[in-house]
């Protein structure tokens, strides 16, 4: 955060109040889940990106203007978020976030590329924080989408470069999610493993409904029968909590490859014999090596909201969503979509950098492992994630081809 904006804001903040205007206060539309089984993932999103605003009005506001999230909830249901997405436009709204489901963002994506072409002038951007379908920045890649996380072809990718060095590992079998996301990490885990490990045999490959199995005990056993030497999954929210939970349970003591092992309410469901077997592949954990100012907002956020800080990604995209209204100096979606493409920004875990092609943001991934050796702890436990040896990848290492075509406006 700019040192001297936070001198001017302090200044003013102690010389008088100010009546903020809605033409001084630029507004983003949080559409994630607020209620049902995914609220904790949504209600923990919010806090986060309500202290990343907080941050940025505390340093004189983005192009000197306030921001202010406004929540909507959609329950993770495509049909719900296309409501809540007029709500918002009707508001005024003119820049959205979302991140808990792919089948949500691509819903968003149509309906915000309709709008666009039909209201010149009243655009909307989307900042995707998380919804990881490769799909979004090859063939539907759209002008006014950005993605701040890695897509789900970018973590496979290291996940597998990791799987290729495990000689032990002869059998795997795949779980997933029955939407989009959960087909695309299947897909990609069996087309990676065949290219780098042909050896490897894939013992089981299945998708269940999203959101709706409440013990996951009878695909465990089913793993355990298999003699799977490893799991691959791509689940989060309630159903990566509810695997972890009968995995350990059921004593089932193989690697768990996993793009969100470490989720919100999953570490609070592991005990001991999670330790060392349940893998992660991520932006973000917090024993990362980081400065102390970094450490200190880490414990800052920590203590105003009491849970864990999380979501790194989500202050990557709103201190660059910041820098981006600072250089256009207006609220103009246009001229911040063009700034955001092709942006450098550094962050406390390295550079990142916003591909121009595609929109699909470039930053280093860290393998990381369940753990009761850390400084930091989780969720209340005496356990955490730490970085595998070598299991920092260079953000450039990640990069794919992309099948973008994209159209921008003249």
């Amino acid at each position: 955060m700019n040192y001297l904006k936070s001198l001017v804001a302090a200044a003013a903040l102690a010389t008088c109040s100010i009546s903020v205007s809605s033409a001084d206060t630029v507004k983003i539309g949080y559409i994630d889940p607020l209620s049902g089984h995914f609220a904790l993932a949504g209600d923990t999103g919010l806090k986060h990106f309500r202290y990343a605003a907080d941050r940025i009005n505390e340093a004189g506001g983005a192009g000197g203007m306030t921001v202010e999230i406004v929540p909507f909830d959609n329950k993770v249901n495509p049909k719900e978020s296309l409501v809540q997405l007029q709500k918002a436009i009707d508001q005024g709204i003119r820049y959205i976030v979302q991140g808990n489901g792919s089948s949500v963002a691509s819903a968003l994506i149509d309906a915000i590329n309709k709008h666009n072409k039909r209201n010149p002038g009243e655009e909307v951007l989307f900042l995707n924080y998380a919804a990881v379908d490769p799909a979004f920045t090859n063939d539907r890649c759209s002008f006014w989408h950005f993605r701040f996380d890695a897509d789900a072809d970018m973590k496979m990718a290291a996940m597998t470069d990791w799987l290729a060095k495990q000689d032990h590992i002869k059998q795997i079998y795949i779980l997933g999610q029955d939407y989009s996301f959960g087909k695309a990490v299947a897909n990609a885990a069996v087309t990676m493993i065949a290219e780098k490990r042909p050896d490897i045999e894939i013992v089981g490959n299945e998708l269940h409904p999203l959101g709706k199995v409440k013990d996951f005990t009878p695909y465990v056993q089913k793993m355990m029968t298999s003699d799977a030497d490893a799991v691959i999954t791509g689940n989060w929210g309630q159903d990566m909590t509810l695997l972890i939970k009968a995995a350990s349970a059921a004593g089932h003591n193989v690697p768990y490859l996993t793009y969100y092992g470490g989720g919100l309410g999953a570490v609070a469901t592991m005990g001991e014999g999670a330790i060392g077997l349940v893998k992660q592949i991520t932006e973000f954990h917090q024993n990362i090596d980081t400065s102390e100012e970094q450490v200190a907002n880490m414990d800052r956020f920590q203590e105003r909201y009491g849970t864990d800080y999380y979501y790194q990604r989500v202050f990557t995209l709103m201190e660059m969503f910041d820098k981006a209204v600072d250089e256009v100096g207006e609220n103009d979606p246009i001229k911040v979509a063009f700034a955001l493409a092709g942006m450098e920004h550094e962050t406390p875990y390295g550079p990142v950098s916003m591909r121009e092609d595609n929109h699909q943001l470039i930053q280093p991934l860290f393998i990381s492992t369940f753990s009761d050796d850390v400084s930091r702890t989780l969720e209340g436990t005496a356990f955490g994630f730490t970085t595998d040896p070598d299991g920092e990848i260079n953000g450039n290492a990640t990069r794919t081809a992309t099948t973008c075509q994209m159209e921008r406006p003249s």
